[in-house]
């Protein structure tokens, strides 16, 4: 026997930053294809997508594969052309060639011409943006230390004998060569080892120190809790939570509680999550029993005495972002298998 609640959505947390100092901010985004040999199935992978980012705030997108994610960013970007929705980034709506001298992008899986040396495509990447040679000169080894890739190795060798961390160093270096005022990164810590990621985090911890905005899609959920400031939580399309870390997991932080004794049924509906840890028991009123509470402890301890059951223990318990996520996840995979039956 168990009862469980579904945590709140924080939807529209007060940390939200107001549209005036907004880098970024789209209302009702949503995308879709027409796919099938007649093109006559409806495929949408964005769903009704707002959301807002504050000049220098890092924010990160979370999702399960498929979820959007790639498709949100790619339509804020331009790439591809959303269905529906409004919005702005760094004071241009969304489409306007002119914000991409002021953009940097890496998506999940650059394409980049591999019979080029690492410097030569900087190179090219910079004279994109019309960049002198001269300060090119100076701003590519910058580039490189900080993306931890050894100027020799980026001169002498080709991008194709580079390996997929290498390759990622490159492409973190060309989404920061026109000192970008906005970064977007599509699972930048992708084919990484421990320090490879712990130096992406760095560089992006860097970026926000001299007052860039990143925006950045990740499941990799211990990066997001060490680099962001706001996160978004997009699950099949739609997005179903918004807010700080401490919003979000509020709303699941409490005490585990356990007892022993008490009115069952009036316990069950004062504890969430309650079970039953002894139910062989001869008599139910001795029983051993845990549950979780979400109020302050003195209410807990009150209400016990007044059902007339014994406090065993009490303790703090926080949800982290992968019970969030998790929970979040499951949740909506349980609402899908509902409307199909």
């Amino acid at each position: 026997m168990a009862v469980t609640t579904n945590p709140p959505k924080v939807l529209a947390p007060s940390s939200a930053p107001s549209p005036q100092n907004a880098a970024l901010s789209v209302r009702g985004l949503s995308k879709t294809y027409r796919t099938g040999f007649w093109l006559n199935k409806v495929v949408t992978p964005l769903k009704d997508c707002t959301l807002t980012v504050a000049r220098g705030e890092t924010y990160g997108l979370l999702g399960p594969n498929g979820a959007g994610k790639t498709t949100t960013i790619k339509c804020l970007l331009g790439i591809i052309q959303a269905s529906s929705g409004s919005g702005t980034i760094l004071d241009c709506p969304l489409g306007d060639p002119s914000i991409k001298q002021q953009v940097g992008y890496l998506p999940e899986n650059a394409y980049l011409y591999d019979y080029l040396t690492g410097w030569e495509f900087l190179q090219f990447s910079g004279e994109l943006f019309q960049i002198p040679r001269k300060v090119l000169k100076e701003r590519i080894p910058q580039l490189l230390e900080e993306v931890g890739l050894p100027v020799d190795t980026a001169r002498n060798r080709q991008l194709r004998k580079y390996s997929k961390g290498m390759m990622q160093r490159v492409g973190m270096a060309q989404a920061l060569i026109n000192n970008p005022e906005l970064v977007f990164l599509d699972e930048p810590m992708s084919g990484l080892d421990p320090v490879g990621r712990a130096q992406f985090r760095e560089i992006i911890l860097n970026l926000k120190r001299q007052g860039k905005t990143v925006f950045f899609n990740s499941h990799v959920l211990s990066d997001v809790e060490a680099i962001c400031d706001r996160v978004g939580l997009l699950i099949q399309g739609d997005m179903v939570a918004q807010g700080t870390l401490e919003e979000l997991l509020a709303s699941q932080s409490g005490y585990r509680v356990r007892g022993i004794g008490g009115e069952l049924e009036s316990l069950s509906r004062q504890l969430q999550n309650w079970e039953l840890l002894s139910p062989t028991s001869a008599s139910l009123e001795s029983a051993l029993w845990s549950g979780d509470w979400l109020g302050q402890t003195g209410d807990c301890t009150t209400m016990l005495q007044q059902l007339g059951a014994q406090l065993v223990e009490l303790r703090q318990h926080k949800q982290s972002l992968e019970d969030f996520f998790l929970h979040e996840v499951r949740a909506r995979q349980a609402e899908a298998a509902d409307k199909v039956r």
